[in-house]
């Protein structure tokens, strides 16, 4: 089913857009921070140009690629625009990623400027960049952002970097909109994260698609708590403000009576973000009696969203249409939700209407079905990334005329809805981030009583899914749950990805090819009436 309606693409960049911007409209406020900090559309041309001619003085060239792993904060609005003045890639990581997957990314990406926060949490990513340094020949620069205490003498601070800059306007280098912008790592089945590229026009056609289907203008404000190093973030935390009239708020972490706060003293009025914060926004407000007039549109996905959710917010929330979106890095906002009149139900029922992609529904071997059947689900549309930076990964998944081979199984409906029903891919997307089972697995594997491993999703009680860890044994004592995650943590992957479940089985279900039955697992996990919390 064709659902393009819109081809055309903008054909700026965002430094494009942010310069406009401060020159019609410098006072007004660009974006808002749960910090109390304002910046104005002013203030964050000024500040990115002062780190542009920074970073053009340091010796980085157009085309290379900038690294940074901030929480949302401050600095990570004029450094996106900084890297777009300066023509380069930029690459946003997750903070909560370690030295094993940071360590990849960065060799992968081939970064040669890369930010980093101090520490959060006691965390000291500093630290971390210092272990990986001697294996990342490419890597020049090092930025800190929000330094505490003195630093290795070859990394610089954000501040320092900025104060000494030149204030005098950063010459801006000369991109095709249809280059590669954006580069990021999503994970997927294999046990490295995939480079995921956009150009300027892919990704900015992935947020017009949102604005026109929901209505965003200048009488909106996006409460956006999603990393805005994740491709949500990024579109509708970082780049909305700029490319439309609609004002945007970022919490730098998740606090839901925070949430609450700062929905009422800002009047904010959408939310981009995961099925856990909508659940617990639900909670907070049915707790405090307040019904959050101004809020009007909560479009989760990521982790299942239950029907019984969305009905419940808007019985709770005066005026908010919860949707259930569907989507991923490579192909952003496949669906939209529903959120006109009378349709509570599908938006409740179904995980959304197609906006301007084209959606076919194929079997094993390719072969289009038709409506109201479970087929592997293929897309592609103008919003669509360039591809991945791996040419094999290309060929497996895209086919011959184009369309992105999701993995995800469902059925396309006449209303243009799609509803997922199960997952090819052998993912556990916990909170909205998708975790590879195998990479978990390949760390279990190191401990030498495992003979074999499998990860599977379990049902998590917040966050939609966790880890399970199944294993059979060499002879031996059966190591315990506390022996994977110390081993977790000595290997360096990122805490999210412990197992949270421990099963040893004498032997695997398998295919009679010999390939792990992952659904039966997941069965056993059900009969036995797992639930992680």
């Amino acid at each position: 089913m064709n659902l393009i309606t819109d081809t055309s693409f903008r054909n700026v960049t965002l430094a494009a857009v942010a310069e406009e911007r401060a020159r019609a409209h410098p006072e007004d406020t660009a974006l808002l921070f749960d910090s109390g900090v304002r910046l104005s559309y002013d203030d964050a041309w000024r500040q990115a140009n002062r780190l542009a001619q920074a970073i053009q003085t340091l010796g980085v060239k157009p085309g290379a690629t900038l690294t940074f792993q901030l929480p949302n904060i401050p600095e990570s609005v004029p450094l996106a625009i900084a890297a777009s003045i300066c023509g380069l890639i930029i690459n946003p990581v997750v903070p909560i990623y370690r030295g094993k997957e940071l360590g990849f990314i960065l060799g992968d990406a081939k970064t040669e400027i890369l930010f980093i926060p101090h520490r959060i949490r006691g965390f000291d990513f500093v630290q971390m960049i210092q272990e990986l340094q001697p294996g990342l020949p490419h890597l020049r620069h090092v930025i800190c952002c929000g330094a505490e205490d003195d630093l290795p003498a070859d990394m610089l601070r954000f501040e320092t970097l900025i104060d000494e800059a030149s204030t005098e306007p950063a010459p801006i280098a000369t991109v095709d909109p249809d280059d590669t912008k954006v580069v990021l790592y999503t994970s997927g089945t294999t046990g490295n994260p995939k480079a995921v590229r956009h150009s300027h026009n892919t990704l900015a056609k992935a947020l017009d698609n949102g604005v026109m289907a929901w209505g965003l203008n200048d009488r909106d404000m996006m409460l956006m708590p999603s990393p805005v190093t994740h491709v949500t973030g990024y579109v509708n935390g970082i780049e909305l403000p700029f490319f439309t009239d609609t004002n945007v708020l970022l919490m730098e972490s998740w606090i839901v009576d925070r949430a609450v706060e700062l929905i009422e003293t800002h009047q904010a009025t959408t939310c981009v973000s995961a099925t856990p914060f909508l659940r617990e926004l639900v909670d907070a407000a049915r707790h405090q009696g307040k019904d959050l007039p101004s809020f009007r549109l909560f479009a989760c996905g990521g982790a299942a969203v239950p029907s019984a959710l969305i009905y419940e917010a808007s019985e709770v929330l005066a005026s908010c249409r919860a949707v259930r979106v569907y989507g991923s890095t490579e192909v952003p906002l496949v669906t939209v939700g529903f959120v006109g009149d009378g349709e509570t139900q599908l938006a409740a029922e179904t995980d959304g209407r197609v906006c301007n992609y084209e959606v076919r529904i194929c079997d094993d071997d390719g072969n289009e079905l038709g409506l109201n059947v479970d087929g592997e689900i293929w897309v592609r549309g103008p919003a669509m990334m360039q591809g991945y930076r791996d040419a094999d990964q290309n060929a497996a998944a895209f086919s011959e005329d184009g369309f992105f081979k999701t993995g995800d199984i469902g059925q396309l409906l006449e209303s243009q809805a799609i509803v997922i029903t199960d997952r090819k891919k052998d993912i556990i997307i916990r909170g909205g981030e998708n975790l590879s089972a195998r990479e978990i697995e390949e760390v279990v594997m190191l401990h030498p009583a495992v003979a074999e491993a499998a990860a599977v999703s379990a049902p998590h009680a917040r966050l939609g899914e966790g880890v399970a860890v199944f294993v059979t044994l060499y002879e031996g004592d059966a190591p315990g749950l506390s022996d994977l995650t110390a081993l977790c943590a000595e290997q360096r992957l990122a805490k999210q990805k412990w197992p949270q479940w421990l099963g040893v089985l004498e032997e695997m279900p398998k295919t009679p090819s010999g390939k792990i039955q992952k659904a039966v697992l997941r069965q056993k996990l059900q009969a036995d009436a797992v639930q992680l919390s």
